[in-house]
Parts: C-alpha cells; sequence; structure tokens
C-alpha cells in the first residue's frame, strides 16, 4: 500500500508557502550559481572557429582563468530574482493544488497525486516567473561568451523586448514549460513521497533528513528532466530559437546524446540545490508559521 499524505493534517497557510519558497528558491540560486553558470556555458552552441569544453569543471577553470571570478556569476541577479519568484509561486501552488487533488473519500493523497500536483505547480510557476527569468540568465551567459551587448539584466530586458517584442523574453517557453512541469513533479512529488513514507514510519522530520530527502529528489529529477532542460538552453541563447531549431541542432551536433549534455554539473547542483532548497524551506516555514499564524 503506498504511502498517503493526509489532508487533514494542519496545512500550511498560503503566505507562509509563498515566503518561506521565495526564500529558500534565492539561498539556493545563489549557493550553486556557478554549478548552473558551467552547465549553461557546456549546453550552448559553439560559434564557428569556437571551442567549448564539454567537461563543465574545465569550463569553470578556464573561465576563473580567462574573465575571472565575477564572470562565474554572470546572468546570477537573473536567476535569484527568478528563483525567489519562481518558488515562491512553485511552493504555493504546489500546497493549494495538493489539496485540490484529495480524494474526496478518504481525504489522503496517493503518489500519483502528488506527483500530479507537483507538475502542475510547475506549469504556473513557468507562466508567471521561470520562462522569462530564465531567458534573460540564458542569454547574459551566451552573450558574454561572444557579442557583450548586453550591459546588465535589466539592459538585457530592454534589448530583447526593443528586438522581439514581448515574445521575445518567452522565447523557450514550450521547452522551459515542459521542464518545469516534469522537474517539479519530480522534485516535490518524490519529496513529499518520501516525507510521508517516513512520517507512516515515526521517521523524525530534523535538517539532515529533509536535505537528504531534497538531494534524492534533485538526482531523481536532473536525470528524468535533462533533454527538456538543454532544449530550453538552446532555445534561450542570446540569439534565440525556435523549440523546433533548438532540438534539430542539438541532434546535429551531438546525437541524442546531447540532450543529456551537461548533465554532470547539473547533477553536483541539483543534488545540493534539492537539500538547501527543502531544508531552508521547511526552516523558515517552522519559524514563520507561529507568527502569520493557522
Amino acid at each position: 500500500m503506498p504511502a498517503q499524505s493526509k489532508t487533514n493534517e494542519a496545512q500550511t497557510p498560503p503566505i507562509v508557502s509563498l515566503l518561506a519558497g521565495g526564500v529558500a528558491g534565492g539561498v539556493e540560486a545563489a549557493a550553486t550559481y556557478p554549478f548552473e553558470f558551467a552547465k549553461t556555458r557546456v549546453q550552448l552552441r559553439n560559434e564557428a572557429g569556437a571551442s567549448t569544453p564539454k567537461n563543465p569543471f574545465l569550463v569553470v577553470s578556464q573561465v576563473f582563468r580567462n574573465e575571472g571570478a565575477r564572470a562565474l556569476y554572470k546572468g546570477c541577479s537573473s536567476l535569484i530574482v527568478g528563483s525567489i519568484a519562481k518558488d515562491g509561486v512553485r511552493f504555493l501552488s504546489f500546497d493549494t493544488i495538493k489539496n485540490a487533488f484529495a480524494d474526496p473519500e478518504t481525504g489522503t493523497l496517493s503518489p500519483m497525486r502528488n506527483m500530479l500536483a507537483g507538475m502542475s505547480a510547475g506549469v504556473v510557476a513557468s507562466i508567471f516567473a521561470v520562462t522569462p527569468t530564465e531567458r534573460i540568465k540564458t542569454a547574459l551567459i551566451d552573450d558574454a561568451r561572444n557579442a557583450k551587448r548586453f550591459r546588465s539584466a535589466p539592459h538585457a530586458v530592454a534589448v530583447i523586448y526593443r528586438d522581439h517584442g514581448l515574445l521575445g523574453l518567452y522565447r523557450g517557453f514550450a521547452g522551459t514549460t515542459l521542464k518545469q512541469a516534469s522537474a517539479t513533479a519530480f522534485r516535490m512529488g518524490t519529496y513529499n513521497i518520501l516525507k510521508d513514507f517516513e512520517q507512516s514510519r515515526q521517521v523524525k522530520q530534523n535538517t539532515a533528513v529533509n536535505f537528504a530527502n531534497g538531494a534524492i529528489a534533485g538526482i531523481i529529477t536532473t536525470y528524468a528532466t535533462q533533454p527538456f532542460d538543454t532544449l530550453k538552453t538552446r532555445s534561450q541563447s542570446a540569439q534565440g530559437a525556435s523549440t523546433l531549431e533548438a532540438f534539430s541542432s542539438i541532434l546535429a551536433d551531438d546525437g541524442v546524446r546531447g540532450f543529456w549534455r551537461g548533465t554532470t554539473m547539473r547533477l553536483g547542483r541539483t543534488i545540493f540545490s534539492g537539500g538547501i532548497l527543502f531544508t531552508v524551506y521547511e526552516q523558515v516555514a517552522a519559524i514563520l508559521n507561529p507568527i502569520l499564524g493557522r
């Protein structure tokens, strides 16, 4: 019998889900950004005559040596802002949708419904936060390799909006939404399934357990969703590309294996980011719950 999540337990207030998720997302993004930077560089298409190592660790050392430590945080502000919004919306949506998916007869939530709640939350987050901020972050990282047209994240927004309109900020929407829907389903679904399983066996929830659950969820999420992440990155390069063009270019450059390009560095990030995200969320929620009340 699969573990069930009881919806009649005390629920986290929406404002707590929003604030705790936002704080957790910001902390996680700032702490793990060099991993994200290197993964994005590896996934971007090389210009003619240029070469980027496929080993993300070599990318980090090469950028550090040639461009300095600050270059490893190019686009970081965009990701932090996006992560605050993304994870605030994602945790709020997940908690709200999770309750809506509860079985009307038993008042419980099965693992499959946990996954569906995560998938729905990922779509909401992609529409309202993730796609435009990921577009800016990726464009900044790509632009820094070659043209260097963008002076800052706000300048990149202005240039992209001027050249392509609002739709330019939503370039790669399909790939981003596929990634977010699947990633949130696996990440939040897996975390909650593990947590429910542990609670059914009286395993005490603490920082170490929260971190381990988040790390496991991160590993599963990475391998399951890497093709969507690679597709999203190609679509959101500085020049931009349609989802179909990005798909074709990945196949042409590296074949099917190309869809898992950058997995090593993303895995390094998601193990830590999953642990950090859920640990910080649980800690902030524990602080805010008594203040903002039930």
